[in-house]
Formats: C-alpha cells, structure tokens, sequence
C-alpha cells in the first residue's frame, strides 16, 4: 500500500470511494493551488476530493522559472502589497519544505543605459528587504565592477557599473506540488491524476459536483459534493464556459520558454537576473551541473495543454543569453534542453502581456461555482487559506457545520519534517551517514535527502527490500533510478514515465541524456509492475519520445504534436 491511496495501482479504487461518497469539497485541478487547497481543506477536518485530468502539476505547476519568488519584480509596478505579502509567504514556503526550496545569491548588474543603476538597485533592493521582511543574512548587497565580476567573470564588461545581490529561494515546482498533494492525502484527502470532469452536476441550479472520467481505463464516476472548487489554472475559463458563468474578467495566457545548457558550455557560477534591450527581465540559474535561462513572455493562444518552444523563442532566449555573456558565443547547437509553460493571468483591457500582474482573485458564480484564477507558486498557500476560508463559511451557511481555523502557516509538507531550514544540513549529514550504512553511496544517499527530504527513509526502506530481492526487471536498472521509480509509483501515484521523468524527477530537463540511456529499462519495470499490454508500452514509450523530441526542436508555430494529440 502506498500513502494511504497515493500509490499508482491504488487509483482505480480512490476514484470508486470518490464515486460513492459525498464530500464537502470537490477540487478540480491538480497543480500547485489544487493541492495547497486540499492541504488546508483535509487539514481543517473538510472531506476533500482532487481530480487533475492530466498529471499533478503537469500544466503551469511544472513549467515555472522553478523559483519562489520574492516578488522583487513587483516592486517596478509599485505593488507595495504584493512584495510584502509574497515576500513573507516565500519564508514559509522554505520553513516547510526546505527540501524543495534553496536559498540562492541572485546577481542584478547594472550596465551604462540599462534599466537599474547604482541608485535604483539599492533604493529598490533595500524597500524590497524591508517589505518582504528578509532576514538579516539574506539582504541586499551592492557590489562594484571588481566584486561583481569576481562573483561572476562571464558578465559583459563593456558598460558595466556594479551590481546589487540578493536572495531568490530555487525550488523544483512539480515536487513542490506533489509534496503539498501529498501531505493532503496523508490528512485524509482524496486526490488522483487522469481524471477529467467532463461535465458539471447540478441539484436545482445550484452546482452539486461532477462527472469524471478516468482517461485510463474510459470509467466515468459522478462524484458529489457540497461545494466545487475550480483550481484548473490555464483551464479556469473553459470549466467557467461549462458552468454558463464566464464573464467579466477572464483569463490571458501568456508562454515563457526556458533553455538549458551544460555548465561545461555555459559555466556560470551564480544566478544572475538582468534586462535585454527591450526591457524584459531574464533569469540564467546554475543547476546540479546545468545552467538554465529564461523567460519569455509572449501572449498564447495554443494548445493549453501542450505549449511548445518555438524558433523566435528560443532565438530570443539566445540572443539575451549572448547580450549579457558575449564570450559564450552560445547557438542553437548548444541547447540540451528546454520546456514552455503558460502563465493563466487576469485579464484587464490595455495591458501588454509584460505588464499584466498575476495577481490571484476568488469568483463565484451564481451556481456556487468557487473559481480561483491568477496567482502564482510562491503565494500558492494564502491563496488556499483564503479559498478555504470562504468554502467553510459557505458549508456554515448551507449546512451549519464549523471547523478549525487554518493552521498551513505552520504545517511541514510531506519530506519537509527536518527541522526546519536550521536542522537542514544536520538532517542530510545524518541521512548520508544511514544511507552508507545499508550499503548505499553517500553521494547517492545525500542527493536523496535533499531531493525527498524526510521520506528518504522510506526510499531506503525500498533499496534494502530491492537489494534483496529484485526482479531481472529491476536489476537492469542502478539503484539510483530504481528506488526513485518505485518509490514514485508506490508512493507518488505515478502512472507513466513522462510523470517519472519529467514531474517526478525533472530529469528530461537536466539530464536528458539519462533519459535516452534508462528510458527503455523504466518502461519494462513500469510495464511489469502495472501489467500494461505491449500497445500501452508502446504508447507511453512514443509519448517520452515526443517530449525527449520536443524538448530541442523547435516548432515554426504553435501547433499539436501527434503523439499528445492523441491522448489530449
């Protein structure tokens, strides 16, 4: 058994209780504010039920620049509000989830005409301290041309004045998401992927829940409940269009495309934020042996559900890359890989997709339809607090129930009970030492604590039993992708390899040549388990190739690849 219901082969019989019983909340959409919402929802004693009609965190929740913001950037449309409140949500994103969370030195140069100057870098940096409330360690830093290069030689000189530093908190977003889903089901939620809500139900005009059906195995479920929430990011709109409730404010989709490069090609030594002569911002991160860049920001009106970098993106990605690093000379040869994701923003008139805020709003409609639209990652927990907070005073309303206040504030998700960002690196000592003790590589046993946190006892567990006792299947694989995947699908609901190596793993994304290499040994362990027919190999094994193709080849324009047409 998995996470009570949280293992891949336990779907079926979590969606045949979905269908039997009647819940206080149905959310639909499993990313980052799905999960968050049944987090505080199951936490504060609600019956809580989750579908997401693809993977977890397959649409915008994987698809981010993968950092939780401080909301710096909010401070150039002067949303005082904004920073101070994402600022302070960013601290506890990483009090509870340092797993998943790092904090990182983030280089802002200034460059003669540039959009920041010695002045303004300082003045904003420190307002930016100051509103988000960032502790004494982590503020602002300004530097001059000695020490802004010393910290990062491959910066342009030509024109370079200085530099502020501050800190961004890195974050891999899919395991974010899943982490938070994660610690819902372990407080009683019910959650489960490849379930699409293909029609609202109703009792007497007032919405009463919906008919799901499971994109596995073609079951539709009717699943009742009091009150449904529609958490579907990008997807808002088109459950709202189900609903007969769009109107007024709706939602602009905006692509940000990312590229990621090999730190030997592109060795940079610290994260750097800087302008491109049109006034966008760009991020270049160096990640575990990678360093990525990004992002666009052009309006989307593709597939949602499968955004594609295009060639105009990634020559636009290259061509900031080369303005602010011209000794890389960096072409088209040179990208190992890259993902595009869409940003549901808010629409209002007048606005260029730059400027379009993600702020977050709550709308009902006159079934009782309760949408949240916008937002983003770093500010996911408020977000559900103040969904929740309205769900509970409706079910007091309607039925005269009460329950406890929210308490996510303080609430470690699942893998994140390590005492904190204090007790961190005393935690990975102790689980490095533990993991050389059952025979595993320290190296192996670290880089599995940070990534899993407190659950690595539970992949050390599975390494004990598999060192045991594999199958021929399982031993064709090393332990360091073996117990990961069979932790993934017993514990992490994961259903094909894309989940495992994108969402599970972000492998496809910064190691893509492991992917080429164990793709086919994942697929026949994966098959085995699941018992798949040689068709489903087949299917799933052309869906990762899709991805592995797409993730370096451009499309002229947006369009659909065959393969996920297929399945979307």
């Amino acid at each position: 058994m998995g996470e009570q219901g949280f293992a891949a082969q336990e779907r079926t019989a979590v969606l045949e209780r979905m269908g039997q019983e009647h819940f206080d909340i149905l959310i639909i959409g499993g990313g980052i504010t799905g999960a968050g919402i049944a987090l505080d929802a199951a936490d504060r004693g609600l019956k809580t039920a989750l579908v997401e009609m693809q993977d977890f965190a397959a649409g915008t929740s994987s698809r981010s620049t993968k950092l939780v913001h401080g909301g710096l950037r909010y401070l150039k449309q002067f949303e005082v509000k904004m920073v101070a409140e994402v600022g302070k949500e960013r601290a506890i994103v990483f009090e509870n989830g340092p797993h998943v969370t790092i904090p990182e030195r983030m280089l802002l140069p200034f460059h003669k005409g540039g959009t920041f100057n010695a002045f303004t870098t300082s003045i904003g940096l420190l307002v930016y301290d100051f509103l988000a409330g960032v502790k004494r360690s982590e503020r602002r830093r300004m530097l001059d041309i000695q020490a802004t290069l010393e910290r990062e030689p491959l910066l342009k000189r030509e024109g370079l004045k200085g530099s502020g530093s501050y800190v961004e908190y890195r974050t891999d977003d899919a395991r974010l998401t899943i982490e938070v889903m994660k610690e819902a089901v372990a407080r009683g939620a019910l959650a489960v992927n490849y379930a699409k809500a293909d029609r609202l139900l109703y009792d007497d005009g007032r919405i009463s829940g919906a008919s799901v059906t499971d994109r596995l195995t073609g079951k539709p479920y009717e699943i009742r409940a009091s009150l449904v929430i529609n958490a579907a990011g990008p997807w808002v709109d088109t459950l709202r269009e189900m609903d007969r409730s769009k109107e007024g404010k709706m939602l602009r989709l905006t692509k940000g495309v990312h590229l990621v490069f090999d730190a030997r090609r592109f060795p940079l030594k610290q994260a750097v934020y800087f302008d491109t002569p049109d006034g966008r911002m760009v991020f270049a991160i160096p990640r575990d042996g990678k360093t990525y860049a990004g992002t666009t920001d052009t309006v989307y009106e593709g597939d949602t559900a499968h955004p594609r970098m295009t060639a105009e993106d990634r020559a636009y990605v290259l061509q900031a890359i080369n303005g602010m690093f011209p000794d890389m000379k960096l072409g088209v040869q040179d990208v190992e890989s890259s993902w595009a994701g869409v940003r549901p923003l808010i629409y209002e008139d007048g606005k260029s997709p730059s400027e379009i805020s993600r702020k977050d709003e709550i709308w009902e409609s006159r079934s009782g339809l309760i949408t949240i639209a916008g937002g983003k990652l770093t500010g996911y927990r408020k977000m559900s607090e103040l969904v929740v907070d309205r769900a509970v005073r409706e079910l007091g309303r309607l039925h005269g129930q009460s329950f406890r206040a929210c308490r996510t504030r303080h609430i470690p998700i699942s893998g994140g009970s390590v005492g904190g960002s204090a007790g961190w690196d005393a935690f990975v000592s102790k689980q490095a030492t533990a993991g050389a003790v059952l025979g595993l590589s320290p190296q192996m046993a670290r880089a599995w604590a940070t990534r899993y946190g407190s659950n690595t006892e539970r992949l050390f567990a599975i390494a004990a039993r598999s060192m045991k006792e594999a199958t021929e299947t399982e031993a064709a694989l090393p332990l360091e992708v073996r117990v990961p995947l069979l932790y993934a699908m017993e514990q992490e609901m994961t259903v094909t390899p894309s989940d495992f190596f994108i969402r599970r793993t972000g492998a496809l994304f910064f190691q893509i040549g492991e992917v080429k290499h164990w793709k086919e040994p994942v697929i026949a362990l994966m098959s085995e388990h699941a018992g798949w027919s040689p068709a489903q190999e087949r299917q799933y094994a052309a869906e990762l190739d899709a991805y592995l193709h797409e993730a370096v080849t451009p499309v002229e324009a947006e369009e659909k690849s065959d393969v996920v047409k297929a399945r979307l």
